[in-house]
This record gives structure tokens, C-alpha cells and sequence, in this order.
């Protein structure tokens, strides 16, 4: 009997399901062969045939390449978790082979490590060149007060924070403690106070900026709006130069006495601003934003519960951690591994939606992300209405795709991680559920979440608080022994990234796809072999671990590489670590002194 929907799938084209104990037979013999060749143990193989009968279970059942489902998908479920075709089933039945085979072999040395030249670069935005004194000048803050309500998630709110702080120096003025602005995506009504020490904030920025809670009882009763003191993102441009923020409102500051910044989503540029200006915004992500006991103390729990062991004392783990980094916990279920690789998948349902692409699941997911497009990104509906937009092809050839379960293990596999390594998932509920989270699990067992590390009980303090969620998994990933990413546009990947670069010392990589260059190799998945697709992705992937100085207007919170943020080793920094994108005669700034390299 042929199956009935074989001909819909071109590797499935006229498969006789009878064929289906012949394969069986052949694939045992394969590996009974290989076995004594010693490719496999005899713990292994069984494992390994399971393997082999699921890719073929993926060819009958999955999808063979980008848009052509082999079956249709039934019994949908509530939104977002509705089952899902997997994409790419042929080059996903390689890899269960690939990652078979690699069990008896050594990892690559530089899986775990970043380029010996990391190394070179130390932390320094903690440096002050300017008058840090006990109690803030009197002259310090006068020219009145600066609100910011900052939207979007908690990554979106914490370079708005760094931001405010900068901004609130240039202008000569005191800044009131952020307020966050609830979002119908996040769904989270937490505060300052929830997330970050108030206190420490204030304290560690003293020498800076003067920081208030409130406004003083006087200033309250304005209203904002009437006066002309309310700024929203359309009288700021985005990533503004600070001679906009003295230009148009340094006078208003003036007259009222008060700016209240609404949304303040990146309205700073990283480029051109004053030296001393960019270190004050590192200053404020790296040192000052410390979490409250409640998230560091269970962040230490998910840290010790990954590395089988409580968290060293490290620059790092004592920012993320405090006093709970280096002290004993009890350690409920750990892990036999001290080695853990964290990935983001940012592949929730918002950012499959807003992205525009397409997935593999037909009609119903259009109709699905459309739906969910309505609601959350009303303006994006209206553009798609009266724009004529990319196709989904284009968006994905391009790299504007947000990189799906299925594509992000082959990544893995690709770079040579064995399928026994622990791997930490963060992020919230995948697009698709545990249908679509398959395509990993299968592959990579010990796959774990805060969710299976944690109790219920010890996950009660945070259900409903999507923010303090995700400081846990920024906790996770920044301690990783590697940090993997799927999307490097996402701001919790960057922020992740340069927490790492920062005080990693060398030690901490991170892994990030150039994705368009990823999506013209698996576009080739009907057809590439294993082994090209391996060479290719490493390639990709070595590029973009190269160590540089941060480039010209890239965010300093990703890519702290710089003068400003981190200060290299001066002799050999000279001869290893070149500046991106620039001549080797240029010039190069450390601090106050020009070194010209000929």
C-alpha cells in the first residue's frame, strides 16, 4: 500500500510502506558492520537505530523541505501550541547519523573556548575620571528632573535605564528611578523594585548622577502634557545624538523644570558620544543593575543545579549573584555535568508573527499569525494592508527569519556539540510546543529549562512576571560554559553576549549565525551532504568569534570590546587584536592616549 499522501512530498514519491522491515533490516545490518569496525559500541547502537528509524519516521510524517508539508497537520490546540510540520526532515535524519557517529570521537578543542586574544581585553567602565566624591556636588542635578516610563520587555527596559542615566549627566540633571510601562505582550506589571536593587542603584551611581525615587511634592501636581514637558518617540528620534538631547531638550528642562521620556526606547546613539559619556552607560549595565535577593538567589539555584556544583566567586557571578555565588545551596536535582550550553530560542509566537516569515504550517498558521498580528501589532496589520511587503522567501533568504527548533539544532550539531551535552532552553513557550521542541529533544536528551530545574514552589515567587522569568534565563545563559544564539537581532542575545565579552575573560563564548548566510546553505537542504553542511556552518560560525574592537555604532551593550568598556592588555593588544572594518595604519584610542599602528 503506497501512502496516501506520499505524493505530495518529492523524497516521499511512491515509498511503499511494505519497504518499511527491508529498511529496518538494512540499517541494522549497517550498523551491525560498523559496530565491529569500531565505530560504535554496542551501548550505542541501539540508540543509534532508534535514530535511523526516526529520520525515516521523518520522512514519512515531516516535511522535506520549506513549505511542503508531507501530512496535515490535525487537532489543533490553543494558540501557539497547535502541532506543527517540521522543516528540513532530510537534513535532520543526517545529523541523527552525524551525532551517532561523533559519540566515539573528541569534541573540537575550541568548542568551549573563545580565541586566545579575548583574553587581552579587562573590565574598566568602573574607572572614573571624572570628581568622585562621597556626597554629589551641589551644583550636580540642578537643571531639574528626568522621568522615563520605558516600554517593551525587560532588555528593552534596561538599555532605556542605561540611557536615562546618560542622558540625565549630559543635561546636568537629577534622574527619578524608572518607571516600567505595562505591555500587552509581556503581561508584566513589575517595577524597578521588583527586578533591580533600588538602594545599590542609587548608591553605586552617586559619584555620577543624583537619583531620586520620586518627584518632589511640588513638581507632582504639573501636568506634564499641558506644559509641553511630556517627550514621546516621536519627538526623539531614534538612536539621537546628545546634541539633540541639548538642543531641543535642555530648554524645555530648563523652563520646566521636568522631562518626562515616554517609551525611551533606544533614543541614544552609540556613536559619536563623549568618552567619559559611553563609559557612564557601561558603568550603569555592568556594575550597577543588580538584581534583587529574590531573582540572584534562585538564579544561584539554576547555576549550581547546571554545573553540578555551587557558583564560583567571579567577577561576573558576584554581579549576577551577589552574596549568594559561592554559598551552599541545597542542590535538588543537579546535573552529572559541569558543562552546560544555554541556547535562546526567540521563537515565540510574538516574534514568528511580527517577523513576517513562514514556517511549514500551511493555511492554519497563516491564519494563526495574522490573528495574533491583529491584536498585538495593529500598525504592522495596517502596513501589510496597504504595503506591498516582502515575500516570506525573500525575508528568509535575507536572514530576517527568526531561526525555528529544527534549524537551530543543526547549528549545534554542525559545530560539534555531542548529543549528550546539557543544554539549557531559555526563552518562553515555543511557537508550536513540544511538537516543534522535538526536533531538538530527540537529538539532545539532556535538554533541560528553568521549568524542570526548578519546584513549583521555587518557581512560585515569578509565575505571572514574565520580566523577573526572564532575568532567571538571563542568569543561566550569562553563566553558561557556552551561550548560543538564534537570533542576534534579539536585545536579550545582545545584552547576554556582551555580559559575557565583559567579564568573561576569555573564557565565555558565545555562538552567533550569520543568518543569511545560514539560510543560503540550509536552502540547499534537499541535496547537501552532511559533511558540506558541517564544513559551511563552522565556517559561518568561527567569523563571527572573532575578537575585535567594537565597530562604529554598534551597540556598546552587545560588543563592550572597546576603549570605554573594556581596556586591552597595551603590547600585545597592539598586534592581536585589530580594529573591525578599519586599515591596518589607523589609530587607536586607550583612554587619553592616540597610538597609531604602521
Amino acid at each position: 500500500m503506497v501512502a496516501p499522501w506520499s505524493s505530495r512530498c518529492a523524497c516521499c514519491v511512491n515509498v511503499d510502506i511494505s519497504l518499511f522491515s527491508e529498511i529496518f533490516m538494512t540499517v541494522r545490518g549497517f550498523l551491525s558492520a560498523w559496530e565491529h569496525r569500531g565505530y560504535y559500541n554496542p551501548r550505542t547502537s541501539q540508540y543509534t537505530l532508534l535514530i535511523s528509524i526516526t529520520g525515516i519516521h521523518y520522512c514519512f510524517y515531516g516535511q522535506c523541505h520549506y513549505g511542503m508539508p508531507c501530512k496535515e497537520e490535525v487537532n489543533a490546540t490553543e494558540k501557539g501550541k497547535r502541532p506543527h510540520p517540521v522543516m528540513l526532515t532530510r537534513l535532520l535524519a543526517l545529523v541523527a547519523h552525524a551525532l551517532a557517529e561523533a559519540d566515539n570521537r573528541p569534541e573540537p578543542k575550541d568548542l568551549w573556548k573563545e580565541p586566545i586574544n579575548a583574553t587581552l581585553w579587562k573590565p574598566c567602565s568602573d574607572q572614573r575620571d571624572w570628581e568622585a566624591s562621597g556626597n554629589i556636588s551641589s551644583s550636580e542635578g540642578t537643571n531639574g528632573y528626568i522621568i522615563i516610563s520605558a516600554n517593551g520587555g525587560i532588555n528593552q527596559q534596561r538599555v532605556a535605564i542605561c540611557n536615562a542615566v546618560t542622558i540625565s549627566r549630559l543635561l546636568n540633571a537629577t534622574l527619578v528611578i524608572p518607571k516600567f510601562l505595562y505591555s500587552n505582550v509581556w503581561l508584566d506589571k513589575s517595577q524597578f523594585r521588583d527586578i533591580y536593587q533600588e538602594d545599590y542603584f542609587i548608591k553605586y551611581l552617586k559619584p555620577d548622577i543624583r537619583i531620586v525615587k520620586e518627584l518632589p511634592l511640588e513638581l507632582q501636581s504639573l501636568d506634564l502634557e499641558a506644559i509641553g514637558s511630556l517627550v514621546n518617540d516621536t519627538d526623539v528620534m531614534k538612536e539621537a545624538k546628545p546634541s539633540i538631547y541639548v538642543k531641543k531638550i535642555l530648554p524645555i528642562l530648563l523652563k520646566n523644570r521636568v522631562v518626562h521620556f515616554v517609551g525611551f526606547g533606544n533614543r541614544l546613539s552609540f556613536d559619536p558620544i563623549p568618552f567619559q559619556l559611553q563609559r557612564l552607560r557601561c558603568r550603569c549595565n555592568f556594575h550597577a543593575l543588580r538584581f534583587v535577593h529574590k531573582i540572584q538567589e534562585t538564579g544561584a539555584l539554576l547555576v549550581e543545579r547546571l554545573q553540578g556544583h555551587m557558583p564560583h566567586l567571579s567577577p561576573l557571578q558576584d554581579n549576577l549573584l551577589g552574596h549568594f555565588a559561592g554559598k551552599s545551596i541545597p542542590s535538588g536535582n543537579r546535573n552529572e555535568s559541569s558543562k552546560y550550553l544555554a541556547v535562546h530560542l526567540r521563537f515565540e509566537i510574538d516574534m514568528v508573527a511580527y517577523s513576517m516569515c513562514y514556517f511549514g504550517g500551511g493555511k492554519d498558521e497563516e491564519e494563526e499569525l495574522e490573528m495574533y498580528r491583529q491584536i498585538h501589532f495593529p500598525v504592522l496589520t495596517e502596513i501589510k494592508r496597504t504595503t506591498k511587503l516582502p515575500s516570506a522567501a525573500f525575508l528568509r533568504s535575507e536572514g530576517k527569519c527568526p531561526l525555528a527548533p529544527e534549524e537551530a539544532v543543526l547549528m549545534l550539531a554542525a559545530i560539534g556539540f555531542k548529543r549528550r551535552t546539557s543544554i539549557y532552553i531559555a526563552g518562553a513557550e515555543i511557537y508550536g510546543g513540544r511538537h516543534r521542541m522535538a526536533a531538538i529533544s530527540r537529538l539532545y536528551p539532556a535538554l533541560v529549562t528553568k521549568e524542570t530545574l526548578l519546584s513549583p514552589s521555587e518557581l512560585e515567587p515569578f509565575r505571572n512576571f514574565s520580566s523577573q522569568l526572564a532575568a532567571l534565563d538571563f542568569i543561566a545563559c550569562a553563566s553558561a560554559d557556552a551561550f548560543a544564539m538564534t537570533d542576534p537581532g534579539s536585545q536579550f542575545s545582545s545584552l547576554v553576549q556582551g555580559y559575557r565579552m565583559y567579564y568573561g575573560g576569555g573564557d565565555l563564548p558565545t555562538l552567533r549565525p550569520n543568518k543569511r548566510r545560514l539560510a543560503s546553505i540550509l536552502v540547499k537542504n534537499a541535496t547537501i551532504e552532511w559533511k558540506e553542511f558541517e564544513t559551511r556552518v563552522n565556517k559561518l560560525i568561527q567569523q563571527t568569534k572573532q575578537v575585535h574592537e567594537r565597530p562604529i555604532a554598534r551597540s556598546i551593550f552587545r560588543h563592550p570590546r572597546c576603549p570605554e568598556s573594556s581596556g586591552p592588555e597595551l603590547v600585545l593588544a597592539l598586534w592581536l587584536i585589530p580594529r573591525h572594518e578599519a586599515p591596518l595604519e589607523s589609530t587607536w584610542r586607550l583612554g587619553d592616549k592616540a597610538l597609531t599602528l604602521s
